[in-house]
């Protein structure tokens, strides 16, 4: 690295951290996102549904006519599986191609008839697989289970459903927590992402156009492109500090926003691969909102209007990350990724549902480190224009 980009990421780290105001607003964050985030508790609630023309798939194994018939008044369609394809059928709802698995007892519908609760002996029961990491499956088994609870009570309570109520949500740990990340942290991620570099951004380039210290700066032998590659540098990974202040926070307090549906929703799932490919996602990702904030400071005269003009940057940040929470994981297709910053929020989705690839990884880096040089070229020439840089 060029001495120029030392001497001026040095300086723009030392002035930083010599702050301690500077340094604990950047901490702040995390711990207040972790308090917000813990009192908020069931607010997030069921916040996805299943759309009013969604079309279960249900399979059973000796369905009953009696159910089956009422079913069919509720215009709900099953598919009749022999016994032979029940470990199919549950490997199905495992993978999330099929909702939901109905297993009844053979002669059920006689045996219901027959049944005397005055016998002691266990009632017919019917078994309901399903796996509560999907959205529509754990939809549909609730709707299952309140039509066969309503069917129960008018036959006076002759069977019961999923009798002891364990081992029939087929969700493992990574498919409940995974599922849950994937929505969730790439809209937060990128919200701290961006709250980092804009907290810092600003200060660092139209601060010191507003103080007049930046002539002191280009008056020196150091390259302007130097210049600008030192503090992008630098300011990311201020940035860099303060997102993963704020994330830590954030991913502490999951399990408060899931209001204590499971205890399995917690990072512990992902390994070292992970931590990776999400670190170089990061990292590309916070050198093009840096870049990009930058770039707009240079042109602002002042702070707040720097904070104003850098507004559009957080709303295209804000609604990549909303992207993230649509569909099953990250795109197949390797030219998604050459867009910047929705790559980004497609990566953080695969990476977090076990989805992302090393290759769509490796475009979204290169195409943000492009777009970060591209910055880098723009900003030093900004910095060459003395109608931009001493504008008052």
């Amino acid at each position: 690295m060029k001495s120029g980009i030392i001497t001026i990421l040095k300086k723009e780290l030392a002035r930083f951290f010599g702050d301690k105001r500077m340094v604990v607003s950047i901490l702040i964050p995390g711990v207040l996102v972790y308090i917000m985030y813990c009192f908020m508790g069931d607010a997030m609630g069921s916040a996805f549904g299943v759309s009013e023309d969604y079309v279960p798939s249900i399979q059973a194994v000796e369905m009953s006519s009696n159910v089956k018939a009422l079913l069919g008044a509720a215009e709900i369609s099953v598919e009749d599986i022999p016994e032979t394809g029940l470990a199919d059928a549950k490997a199905a709802v495992i993978e999330q191609s099929l909702d939901l698995l109905l297993v009844f007892p053979e002669n059920f519908d006689q045996d219901v008839a027959e049944y005397a609760a005055s016998s002691g002996q266990a009632a017919p029961n019917v078994e309901i697989y399903y796996n509560s990491a999907s959205t529509n499956s754990t939809f549909v088994y609730r709707t299952m289970a309140e039509l066969l609870d309503a069917y129960e009570s008018q036959m006076v309570n002759k069977f019961d459903v999923n009798a002891g109520g364990e081992g029939y949500d087929l969700a493992t740990a990574e498919d409940t927590a995974g599922s849950f990340f994937a929505m969730m942290m790439p809209l937060l991620l990128m919200m701290f992402l961006y709250s980092g570099c804009a907290a810092v951004a600003p200060e660092s380039i139209a601060g010191e156009k507003e103080r007049g210290t930046i002539a002191t700066m280009l008056i020196t032998p150091i390259r302007r492109s130097d210049i600008a590659m030192g503090k992008i540098l630098a300011l990311a990974i201020i940035a860099m500090i303060s997102a993963a202040s704020s994330t830590i926070g954030a991913v502490l307090s999951l399990p408060k926003i899931m209001g204590g549906v499971t205890d399995e929703v917690n990072a512990s799932i992902y390994g070292v691969k992970e931590y990776l490919l999400l670190s170089a996602v990061i990292l590309s990702t916070v050198l093009v909102l840096v870049t990009a904030i930058s770039v707009i400071s240079a042109y602002a005269k002042t702070i707040k209007e720097a904070q104003t003009y850098a507004l559009p940057v957080m709303f295209i940040a804000m609604g990549v990350g909303i992207s993230g929470m649509f569909g099953t994981g990250a795109s197949q297709e390797l030219s998604v990724y050459c867009i910047p910053l929705y790559n980004s929020a497609q990566c953080m989705a695969g990476v977090f549902s076990f989805s992302i690839t090393p290759a769509a990884v490796a475009v979204t880096a290169g195409a943000n480190l492009a777009v970060t040089l591209l910055g880098v070229f723009v900003l030093a020439r900004m910095f060459n224009s003395e109608k931009i840089i001493f504008s008052k």
